[in-house]
C-alpha cells in the first residue's frame, strides 16, 4: 500500500463532474493499493495515519495527530500511485492490484477501518470514487506531505 498524506485547511473533491465529498482541516490521502496488499496492510496504514502526529501543537511544535484535533480525513483511491518508471517513459501499473473489485474492496475496507478509528472524535472521514475521473481541489497546509 503507497500513499500521500497532505495536511490541508480544506478540500473539494467532485466525481465526474458532480460534487460528492468537501473536508475542513485534515488530511488528504491519496492511496494506492498493491497486489501484495491485505487487509492487515490497511489496518496497519489506518492506525498510522490516525496517529501520525503532524499538526502543531500550542508551541507550534509537530506533535498532534489528526484524531487529536478532531480533523477531517479525505481518502482518495489513486492507483497511479503504484506506477513502475523504471523502464522507459510510459508507466506500468503492473504493481496496481487486479482485478479492479479486488482493489475497490481492499480501499472500502482501509476506509472503514479509518472510520472506525475516528469514531469518537469529531472528525469526519469522506472518500472519493473509486474508478471514477476525480477533480480535487485542497489548501495544503505548511506545506506537510507523508509518503507512506
Amino acid at each position: 500500500m503507497k500513499a500521500v498524506i497532505q495536511r490541508v485547511l480544506g478540500a473539494k473533491l467532485s466525481a465526474d463532474g458532480v460534487p460528492h465529498a468537501e473536508i475542513s482541516i485534515g488530511l488528504v490521502v491519496f492511496v494506492g493499493v498493491e497486489q501484495s496488499d491485505t487487509e492487515a496492510n490497511a489496518v496497519a496504514f489506518a492506525q498510522k495515519l490516525c496517529a501520525m502526529r503532524i499538526f502543531s501543537d500550542a508551541d507550534g511544535k509537530m506533535n498532534l495527530s489528526v484524531s487529536d484535533i478532531n480533523g477531517d480525513i479525505l481518502l482518495v483511491s489513486n492507483f497511479t500511485l503504484c506506477a513502475d518508471i523504471s523502464h522507459g517513459h510510459r508507466p506500468s501499473f503492473t504493481g496496481a492490484m487486479r482485478p479492479p473489485s479486488a482493489a475497490s474492496a481492499l480501499f472500502d475496507h482501509l476506509v472503514g477501518v479509518v472510520k472506525e478509528r475516528m469514531r469518537g472524535t469529531d472528525g469526519k472521514v469522506a472518500s472519493g470514487v473509486f474508478g471514477a475521473d476525480m477533480r480535487i481541489e485542497q489548501i495544503n497546509d505548511g506545506p506537510v506531505t507523508i509518503i507512506y
